[in-house]
């Protein structure tokens, strides 16, 4: 690739420090952030000699570039992840979506519960995890409120619920509880999120065989269910340190431009759980490799240890998480590594030609969009309107990038009151792309609008108004509201194939921003059925409203109760003000 004028002039610039580089498009939006020991040298590599497939294609989009010096490595990289995080390029690698992985919460409360939590903050609790599947944690959770009598709520009610019946609730919210019972099931909980759960298993196992006995056959085969997912958990934790220290064991596998990382969790000396995110690469993998990791921990609590492969750059992940980090030689822990990097070739193996695939078409869908608008296509809006018989006129934005949903900038729209599709269309146009004028922000590739020449002309209308230079097509639909032809804006049609990787990535452009369009229509219209009734009865605020939704759960449950049913939640005079605002004709 040749290199202009410009990036010369700037690499002749560049110090021989460390720092963070910043590359950027054409339109200033920031690519890729990257550190380096040697601004110098490292950004100068970017566009001398050959490179792989991957990072051939982000050359191809560089036009330009940033850089800050800092004083240390540790300085650098602390800064890209920051910069990483708050830019999200999309040419870096991204630890999964930012969130913090799930934790088992054992409440410090006299009458405790046991629930999920991402915040472990709460000093008199007890933490357990964390749980890269969520799904294991939520059923772990459900598992330890089927066996333990806990508290199940989070706000104590004025009775006794079903829980306290079926015998799995002491029910605080009615009866004082005793405290030596209370603390002695709390314990046993622990023991048994720790992974001590023999005794709960033999336990079982005398329940079930009473209830087979006693011909009890649908509760056997619940404490038989329950027997299954035990044991299923405890074959998972067949890993056991003695030394029962919070450790984190990570490794990675690179091939064919991704790489794959793999970590294992232990806690209390018993395995929790393992991840794995595979993504393409256009850095050094061990490079990416500290990152990935730095990331983890940027939401995630720490342990007292990490193990690490042989080669990563331990001085660099101690400085900046603060953290005992290992390479092992030898020995348990050694082969604790190994088995990681193992693991995360084989996921790779797996995974690999699925995730290629997806990219591959993904590539070939934007490549095909390209040549249909005759201009290099990357960001795609696209809007849609959602109202019934002109109540809540709302409008969803969704936008992709290459292919992929970029859901941080998703934008909801609460328009004006309704006059016509084409009006909202004109509307929801001039308030997006104003404000992005306004804001100095880069204009989309391409907007696709969900519709027809009537759609295309009103989007059109605006663009030109506002003097803005990126093309406009819509989807057309058959007899079957199936998607069969993008319409461009000389209204000609483009038949579209249900063979080709177009059609699939349109199809799911489009479903998209519908579902997100008619989710925001569904909470507007949720929102005004229940203020309609609830906020004109007087002496029933937002306190009383939320108790009255969290009893009847819905607007046709409250209305099918009496006074009597209603006075248990609110007091009797407001009760009969909200039952003769429920039924008027009586």
């Amino acid at each position: 690739m040749a290199v202009s004028k410009h990036l010369q002039d700037k690499l002749s610039l560049l110090p021989e420090q460390p720092g963070c580089y910043i590359m950027k498009d054409e339109k200033g939006k920031i690519l890729y952030v990257g550190k380096a020991k040697v601004l110098k040298n490292r950004v100068r590599s970017y566009f001398t000699g050959v490179h792989n497939n991957k990072t051939t294609r982000l050359v191809s989009h560089i036009r330009d570039f940033e850089y800050i010096v800092t004083g240390s490595e540790k300085e650098a990289l602390l800064l890209e992840i920051n910069l990483i995080k708050k830019h999200r390029p999309p040419f870096n690698i991204m630890f999964m979506d930012d969130k913090m992985y799930p934790y088992i919460e054992v409440s410090g409360d006299q009458d405790f519960s046991v629930r999920i939590s991402r915040k472990p903050n709460h000093k008199k609790s007890r933490y357990f995890g964390p749980y890269p599947s969520s799904s294991a944690a939520y059923e772990m959770v459900k598992l330890v409120n089927q066996i333990f009598p806990i508290r199940k709520c989070r706000t104590l009610g004025k009775q006794a619920c079903l829980y306290y019946h079926m015998h799995q609730c002491l029910a605080p919210c009615v009866k004082k509880t005793d405290p030596k019972e209370v603390a002695k099931i709390r314990a046993e909980v622990i023991r048994f999120l720790k992974g001590d759960v023999d005794v709960v298993l033999d336990d079982l196992r005398l329940k079930m065989q009473n209830a087979a006995e006693e011909l009890q056959f649908e509760r056997a085969k619940e404490l038989r269910d329950q027997i299954q997912h035990i044991e299923h958990i405890k074959e998972k934790q067949s890993i056991d340190f003695s030394d029962r220290t919070a450790r984190d064991v990570f490794g990675y596998y690179e091939d064919k431009g991704y790489i794959s990382f793999y970590g294992f969790f232990i806690r209390d000396g018993k395995l929790l759980e393992r991840t794995l995110s595979i993504t393409p690469i256009y850095e050094e993998k061990d490079e990416a490799f500290v990152s990935f990791i730095v990331q983890y921990y940027a939401n995630n609590t720490k342990p007292k240890e990490i193990l690490v492969p042989k080669g990563t750059d331990v001085e660099a992940l101690e400085h900046a998480l603060d953290v005992k980090v290992k390479v092992p030689e030898r020995g348990e822990k050694k082969k604790l590594v190994d088995l990681v990097i193992q693991n995360a070739k084989e996921a790779h193996d797996q995974k690999f030609q699925l995730v290629y695939k997806k990219d591959k078409e993904l590539d070939m869908a934007m490549q095909h969009l390209s040549r249909i608008v005759q201009r290099e296509v990357h960001t795609i809006e696209s809007f849609d309107n959602s109202h019934i018989q002109g109540s809540n006129n709302v409008s969803g934005l969704v936008v992709f990038e290459d292919g992929r949903p970029d859901k941080a900038q998703y934008r909801h729209y609460h328009l004006d009151t309704y006059r016509s599709d084409i009006d909202s269309m004109k509307e929801v146009v001039y308030r997006r792309y104003f404000r992005l004028l306004k804001d100095g922000k880069p204009m989309p590739d391409l907007l696709i609008v969900d519709g027809g020449a009537a759609q295309i002309n009103a989007a059109k209308s605006i663009r030109d108004d506002l003097m803005l230079d990126f093309p406009i097509a819509g989807l057309v639909k058959d007899d079957r509201h199936a998607t069969r032809a993008l319409m461009l804006e000389d209204l000609k049609e483009v038949p579209l194939s249900k063979e080709d990787p177009l059609f699939f990535m349109l199809t799911r452009l489009q479903d998209e921003v519908h579902r997100f369009a008619i989710e925001y229509h569904r909470k507007l219209r949720s929102k005004s059925m229940t203020k309609s009734v609830l906020d004109e009865v007087p002496g029933i605020g937002e306190t009383r409203k939320k108790e009255l939704m969290k009893t009847f759960k819905s607007m046709k449950s409250l209305r099918q109760a009496d006074v009597e049913a209603l006075a248990r939640v609110v007091p009797e005079d407001v009760a009969r003000r909200l039952f003769d605002r429920l039924h008027p004709s009586e």
